[in-house]
């Protein structure tokens, strides 16, 4: 079995899918599939599907849901598969879970993936960290559950998955920044502080790539237009570090350059306090 959730959802068994064309059978897979072997409670799922506004007939609708996917992955199977879409999608005291490998979920080989990637910049290998970072990203097709209807479970899992994605990105960025990568990576935060216009984190590598690139007057610019953002939507002056690499850019402080910049940490703690 092989199961993507970050974008489409995708569910196949010998390469036939088994994803029902039916909300609540597929909000029942995904929120199943991100916790394989782990038994997930009925009242969980329960929650998922209707909420705290349970139907009378709710426990009865939720095992023929749970009936409606054996059946899709039994045909996807086939007769001759040992054991049987019961000990795939099996019962247990008080719920059900999917008994697949972790790694048949695209969601875990991602984290797998940053995991490594995370080691790597701990350990100065810079090369190997953005590449394993590159990997995990790559794993995305869209949105997490883009077209999936979500429950408040579910919707928890896609806030916490798309928090890891944009983390994810930063932090490859930051390596990719020690790497000398400041060029080729302008279009890809001109794009990013637009889709996140108070996003510090993002500012302060964009206004790093541009000064690196000999634009200097560009990343001020984009200083300029955060701050005018906060001060007039929440009504604070940037963080501290965040003004700080402003006037470095402004004394142009050696720091900034890529040979003599801290080896470690964020682009946005170049002058942390």
């Amino acid at each position: 079995m092989k199961i993507q959730v970050l974008g489409p959802l995708s569910a196949e068994v010998n390469g036939g899918s088994i994803v029902p064309t039916a909300r609540k059978p597929r909000q029942i897979l995904t929120l199943l599939a991100l916790y394989p072997g782990r038994v997930m409670p009925v009242p969980t799922l329960m929650e998922e599907i209707w909420g705290t506004d349970l139907p009378q007939s709710a426990l009865t609708t939720l095992q023929t849901y749970i009936l409606q996917l054996r059946r899709r992955l039994g045909t996807a199977m086939g007769p001759g598969e040992p054991g049987g879409a019961k000990d795939v999608l099996a019962t247990r005291h008080g719920g059900y879970l999917l008994q697949i490998p972790p790694e048949s979920v695209d969601v875990h080989e991602y984290e797998s993936l940053v995991g490594q990637g995370h080691r790597a910049f701990e350990g100065g290998d810079d090369e190997s960290a953005a590449d394993m970072l590159r990997a995990a990203l790559a794993l995305w097709q869209g949105p997490a559950l883009v077209d999936v209807r979500v429950g408040p479970i579910l919707e928890i899992e896609v806030m916490r998955l798309e928090e890891s994605r944009l983390v994810t990105v930063e932090r490859r960025i930051d390596v990719d920044l020690r790497l000398g990568r400041h060029t080729e990576l302008l279009a890809e935060l001109t794009e990013l502080i637009a889709r996140h216009p108070q996003h510090e984190g993002l500012h302060s590598q964009a206004m790093v790539a541009l000064y690196r690139s000999g634009r200097q007057a560009t990343a001020l610019d984009v200083y300029r237009r955060l701050r005018g953002r906060l001060i007039e939507d929440l009504g604070v002056e940037p963080s501290p570090q965040l003004q700080r690499l402003h006037q470095a850019m402004l004394t142009v402080d050696p720091a900034l350059d890529v040979a003599a910049g801290p080896k470690r940490g964020s682009t946005f703690d170049l002058y942390a306090a």
